[in-house]
């Protein structure tokens, strides 16, 4: 039986960031910042209690005659009790045997990629164990997303705005750009189960470090970002940021209708139809606040049973990192325009290439894991080289064939324009690619 570390580090970010964000909304109450005071306790009680929330309803505590445990909800320190009892469950394991056992069956892959079908039993306690990582994982992604991807964002932008780093303010935004980077690595790790749920995955410290770094950096590239833009085009910034909320929130539920499917009435027996639907309301919420901020690792489904689209689209992947680092430079380029006299003492142009290429390691560190870190590549009908590959050659392609249509409108009367154009299969994509270029 594991240790339920992640449950420990899942706590302690959200224990150190709640206290942070209390100790600087003091401070902006003693200087006289009203504004900035509750906003800072807006990014930290709202996600607060959606933690909360989501831990009564993945442990199913309003069914049960738990009042304790409720209490310790409403006082907002129900992830502190779950983690004693976690960490109780695993100290007393194997100290009373276990009345029953389950039996799961998992398939394991090999180094050769070979797979096997092996049998494992399951206790009382380690299930427990199970159930209390899953919710966890859960409130991480909520955490970091709902409530620290915002107060990053916030602190930063004050900071810009009173050209300088109090010490209570550069300790909450650590705190909160761990808490978001963690958020993304639970976010990863969550999407490899659920797509490989038949499969025994285990993640190594390399994958680890990898995705750590490719979210890192392309978390702090991308709040940088849209702080540098909202400090001189104040007007701006909540449009863009709208925008792209409302885009990722609408998307899975226009695919959904125009799917016909059933409305999922699967999610929990005990809910109702409204309850379904804030559920999913909720969870497209949390999707789009993921979205706006780093790349999701999943695509919501709600015509799936279970919500999640397990292909790989390295296709998606491969447009949504084009348009946001087209995003990123319009949004950079438009600061430069208009920076103020606040950024003549730094080296723009330097720092405008420090973006650039803090967001191209991302994508480097991305690739760099899918390609040679992830847990069940042996798995993939294709990798993501080639299927970057393949995009670029498709559009090389599409730019072909609409330069050769474009020839032909400005052909002589006297040449022969009926010709059908050859014809171009995917054997010949690299070709095109390379007379392209």
């Amino acid at each position: 039986m594991r240790l339920p570390s992640s449950v420990l580090v899942s706590v302690s970010l959200f224990t150190a960031e709640t206290t942070a964000a209390l100790y600087l909304s003091s401070t902006y109450h003693s200087a006289g910042d009203q504004i900035w005071q509750c906003f800072t306790l807006l990014f930290t009680l709202v996600p607060s209690v959606l933690v909360q929330l989501t831990l009564i309803f993945i442990h199913r505590d309003l069914s049960r005659d738990r009042p304790l445990v409720l209490l310790l909800h409403i006082l907002q320190l129900g992830p502190v009790i779950r983690c004693l009892d976690a960490f109780c469950i695993y100290g007393s394991s194997g100290q009373v045997e276990e009345p029953y056992v389950t039996i799961t069956r998992k398939k394991q892959i090999s180094r050769e990629g070979q797979t096997e079908e092996v049998e494992q039993e399951v206790g009382q306690a380690e299930g427990k164990l199970v159930t209390h990582r899953a919710a966890f994982a859960r409130t991480s992604v909520i955490q970091a997303f709902l409530g620290s991807a915002p107060q990053l964002t916030l602190q930063l932008y004050i900071c810009v705005l009173q050209k300088g780093v109090s010490v209570g303010r550069g300790t909450l935004m650590v705190i909160s750009l761990l808490s978001i980077v963690y958020g993304a690595l639970r976010c990863n790790i969550l999407a490899i189960k659920i797509r490989y749920d038949d499969y025994e995955v285990s993640v190594h410290p390399l994958a680890y470090l990898c995705v750590f770094l490719w979210r890192g950096f392309e978390i702090a590239t991308r709040v940088t970002v849209l702080v540098l833009f909202s400090s001189v085009l104040k007007v701006w910034v909540l449009p863009v940021v709208s925008a792209n909320f409302i885009l990722f929130f609408l998307h899975p539920w226009v695919l959904f209708w125009s799917s016909h499917s059933p409305f999922p009435e699967n999610i929990e027996k005990t809910l109702t139809r409204v309850g379904t639907t804030i559920v999913l309301c909720m969870l497209t919420f949390l999707y789009a606040g993921i979205n706006v901020f780093c790349w999701s690792a999943v695509q919501l489904r709600l015509s799936d049973p279970d919500l999640i689209d397990k292909g790989q689209a390295w296709r998606r992947l491969a447009v949504y990192y084009s348009l946001r680092f087209v995003e990123n430079t319009g949004l950079t380029l438009m600061w430069y325009v208009h920076r103020t006299e606040f950024y003549q003492l730094m080296d723009v142009p330097v720092l405008e290439l420090s973006l650039l290429l803090g967001y191209a390691t991302a994508v480097f560190f991305m690739l760099l894991f899918y390609q040679f870190c992830h847990p069940c590549r042996q798995l993939f009908s294709s990798s993501p080289a080639q299927g970057f590959w393949e995009c670029c050659g498709t559009l090389c392609l599409l730019r072909g064939t609409l330069s050769q249509s474009g020839s032909k409108r400005t052909k002589p009367s006297g040449e022969d324009v009926g010709d059908d154009p050859p014809s171009v299969n995917k054997g010949d994509i690299g070709q095109s690619l390379c007379s392209a270029v």
